[in-house]
């Protein structure tokens, strides 16, 4: 079989719950060319390398217009790329303005101070389920703890959840390459769509922030300077709309998949249980077994590369298959069985260099919260279906639903 069916496999619905035999045939390739354009890199030292590497773009702005055609990366005439599909010296800008009211250097315990309010949502969310016998993680902590964290970051109001969900899940569902050339202009369109009607609700608030403004991230956004100057309005509203979706679509899937895993691995969940400190490696090897992000389509050469033996044009579209690089047995040992306390658990579920995850420690504590106080405090969680129903996005994956059966709630 040959790579291009392979990646066809990948992203066909049928093979979401477990893609990982297929990575593994890919990686016999290390670089092959897609039928639809792309270049897909799916070896760990590989991966690694094209992430530092200064000749790889994030900006679709420099496909070539055939590569951005195939690939339905062309740009939003609305409204400009996020930081996060910037380069230097842009990003960078971009990027250290939004980092100043998140962490270091400037408010470097920022997230660490969250620690309490973070343990409390959890508490809340869990306690809300007493007297069932049966939840949907997802629906009843997974996606509701992330959103609310960042919602009171960002000082966007939680009652306003129900309409930037939609939002979010159609603005999410853009990174996902699957479909025929006019269905991905058909899901262009519907993003486009909800990147301006979120636009102009972020707008909104941010105004608001500049004429009152509150301990937020919004009001911080929109007020402060410092050494790089301020965001411009516009800048205010895409890097807003990054944070808010990057800023819990990624740990909803990041806390179900681990919950399914320790589900599927009873005597780690009972070590979790009695040691929570296993917590902190675990949430490591969860993020290289089973990562919330399983491929970044969104990379362009900015010059003729060869890589491991294949020399890919300037101005082509590269997908990096990081769950992939995340199995490749040439750099972990024993890449298919889940090892709570792996060493030297260099993954690349956060990304590696410049683009490497704005909200990473945000995220890791959110999920060592989540998943020690839920295996703590479920008794008896039994998986109601294996595997479980899982999003469409082939990118973003995860369950939509994670069904359980519990015996009660513990104090």
């Amino acid at each position: 079989m040959t790579s291009v069916a392979l990646l066809r496999q990948v992203l066909d619905y049928a093979n979401r719950p477990d893609p990982y035999p297929l990575y593994a045939e890919l990686r016999r390739t290390p670089v092959v060319r897609d039928e639809a354009g792309p270049y897909l890199v799916s070896t760990y030292w590989e991966v690694k390398g094209l992430l530092h590497d200064p000749r790889i773009s994030s900006d679709a702005r420099n496909l070539t217009p055939e590569a951005a055609e195939a690939t339905g990366q062309e740009q939003d005439p609305n409204l400009p790329p996020s930081f996060l599909r910037l380069d230097p010296p842009e990003h960078d800008r971009l990027r250290r303005l939004a980092m100043r009211p998140f962490g270091p250097p400037h408010t470097p315990r920022r997230v660490f101070e969250m620690h309490g309010e973070l343990a409390g949502i959890v508490t809340g969310l869990i306690d809300g389920l007493r007297g069932r016998d049966a939840i949907d993680l997802v629906d009843d902590v997974s996606y509701p703890f992330p959103v609310t964290v960042i919602c009171r970051i960002l000082g966007v109001p939680r009652e306003d959840e129900t309409h930037f969900h939609e939002w979010a899940d159609t603005i999410a569902a853009g990174l996902d390459p699957v479909g025929t050339p006019e269905e991905r202009a058909a899901k262009m369109q519907a993003v486009q769509q909800a990147r301006r009607d979120l636009a102009i609700y972020l707008a909104g608030l941010i105004e608001e922030r500049r004429h009152s403004p509150r301990d937020d991230m919004l009001s911080a956004l929109a007020t402060e300077h410092g050494p790089d100057g301020q965001m411009s309005p516009v800048e205010m509203i895409t890097t807003s709309v990054l944070l808010l979706i990057a800023g819990h679509e990624t740990t909803v899937n990041l806390i179900t998949n681990g919950m399914l895993t320790l589900l599927r691995h009873p005597d780690v969940l009972q070590r979790l249980r009695t040691d929570p400190d296993l917590a902190v490696p675990l949430v490591e090897e969860l993020l290289r077994f089973e990562p919330p992000v399983q491929m970044l389509p969104q990379r362009t050469t900015l010059a003729e590369i060869e890589v491991a033996g294949t020399v890919i044009p300037k101005g082509a579209s590269v997908y990096l298959m990081v769950a992939s690089g995340n199995r490749d047995p040439q750099r972990f040992t024993d890449p298919d069985r889940f090892v709570p306390d792996r060493p030297d658990n260099q993954h690349l579920g956060f990304g590696h260099g410049l683009h490497s995850c704005f909200g990473a420690p945000l995220a890791r504590l959110e999920a060592q919260l989540a998943l020690t106080e839920l295996v703590r405090r479920l008794d008896a969680p039994q998986l109601v279906e294996d595997p479980p129903p899982y999003r469409q996005n082939a990118v973003l994956r995860g369950p939509r639903h994670l069904p359980l059966t519990i015996g009660g709630i513990r104090d």
